[in-house]
């Protein structure tokens, strides 16, 4: 998702979520500030910037159900709206910041240049947290039997052998994984560099 897509997903939350939630009557929290609550709107937008504007919808009738306070008139927070968003849509890898910060950092490019990208990925989406120094070791002792296995078939189609069908379409896959970590990585580096 570009800097141009996501303003536009964030204008799409804005309209179909934030704002007919509040024509519903819902107003801010009452333990936030003006300030505090346009902020916590934001950067809602933001996030959810990746979603459908069905799902959008959908959310925002889930939303409307999770109103707090006495009268039940105000704003949920949006942990809480977050949360049930990922429930109606997740965010996909090259949606989650996090993701794409992993790939953007140095454990990114050494999963990369290491080709065990692919089951960093996975775990981190399995997760949804920073992987840690044993984290790391696991994700790259799990990667040993791919890693293997497509140095091998390298080696075939360098040699001119004939591969199977089935060892085609794995290195394709496999090959597919790496190039999808790769862009994951570039958005990575392009928000940093937006920042």
């Amino acid at each position: 998702m570009d800097s141009a897509e996501q303003a536009e997903g964030a204008r799409r939350v804005r309209a179909l979520l934030v704002e007919p939630l509040q024509r519903r009557g819902l107003v801010k929290p009452s333990a936030m500030t003006k300030d505090q609550f346009a902020a916590m709107l934001d950067d809602m937008c933001a996030r959810l910037a990746y979603m459908s504007a069905g799902s959008i919808a959908a959310l925002e009738e889930e939303a409307a159900g999770m109103a707090s306070g006495k009268d039940r008139d105000r704003f949920p927070i949006a942990q809480r709206i977050l949360e049930k968003a990922s429930d109606i849509e997740p965010p996909g890898d090259d949606a989650s910041p996090l993701i794409r910060a992993v790939f953007a950092n140095q454990v990114g490019h050494e999963a990369l240049a290491g080709g065990w990208a692919p089951e960093l990925l996975a775990e981190v989406r399995r997760t949804r947290k920073w992987p840690g120094k044993y984290t790391l070791s696991q994700v790259r002792a799990q990667a040993d039997d791919a890693l293997r296995k497509m140095t091998r078939l390298r080696e075939f189609e360098g040699q001119g052998q004939a591969l199977t069908q089935e060892e085609s379409t794995w290195l394709q896959r496999r090959r597919d994984a790496l190039a999808k970590c790769r862009r994951i990585a570039d958005l990575g580096q392009m928000a940093e560099g937006g920042a």
